[in-house]
């Protein structure tokens, strides 16, 4: 569905650009585009690089897991059912803590590798589940890892920088404030639906 919307609003656009004369505008936006694109993964690149080392070489050092271990009553919060020894709590802890440090990308290889063990559970406690249906771990996961609190917006101070802000981490502040709120609602949202599940016996 999202593609087909993209896709009409391009074409709409180069219809529009082609009927009012602008088509060169629309091939020189098109070559610019292109430019900023590769410039920007680039930077990107370089971003993402130094701040995945860091993160492993806190993981190496013990730090991450030092810091895993202090979220433990945050799990136990929003992963009620989740047993205490499942290998899904460290990585979901990673995960956290990679997103609220700005890592987004640094993230993502412990939050699939979580969604994967969350999987694995549930088939293990109904192996007549629908491999479709998603648990409330998982579900709870995904809310979370959506909204995700950050102390330290890398990717969007990146960005800043590459347009030539004057202050790229300006953003701070306000991006504190807009992951904060939306982590509350998230979390505010999961356990009311977690409540109305367990009142219906099944998963909504």
């Amino acid at each position: 569905m999202l593609n087909n919307i993209w896709a009409f609003m391009i074409l709409t656009g180069i219809v529009w650009a082609a009927f009012h004369g602008n088509i060169a505008a629309v091939t020189q936006g098109l070559l610019d585009a292109a430019a900023d694109a590769v410039s920007i993964c680039i930077t990107m690149l370089g971003v993402v690089a130094m701040w995945t080392g860091v993160l492993k070489i806190g993981e190496r050092s013990g730090l991450i897991d030092r810091l895993a271990g202090r979220m433990e009553p945050i799990l136990r919060f929003l992963f009620p059912e989740l047993p205490a020894d499942h290998p899904a709590r460290r990585l979901i802890a990673v995960n956290m803590i990679a997103n609220i440090l700005g890592l987004g990308w640094a993230a993502t290889p412990a939050g699939l590798q979580a969604m994967k063990e969350l999987r694995q559970l549930e088939e293990e406690r109904n192996s007549a589940s629908s491999p479709g249906i998603a648990s409330r771990e998982m579900c709870t996961f995904l809310i979370i890892n959506i909204s995700s609190l950050q102390l330290i917006p890398v990717n969007m101070i990146a960005y800043r920088g590459q347009y030539g802000s004057a202050e790229p981490a300006a953003i701070v502040g306000p991006a504190i404030a807009a992951t904060a709120a939306s982590t509350l609602a998230a979390v505010v949202f999961c356990k009311m639906m977690n409540r109305r599940s367990g009142r219906s016996g099944r998963p909504d």
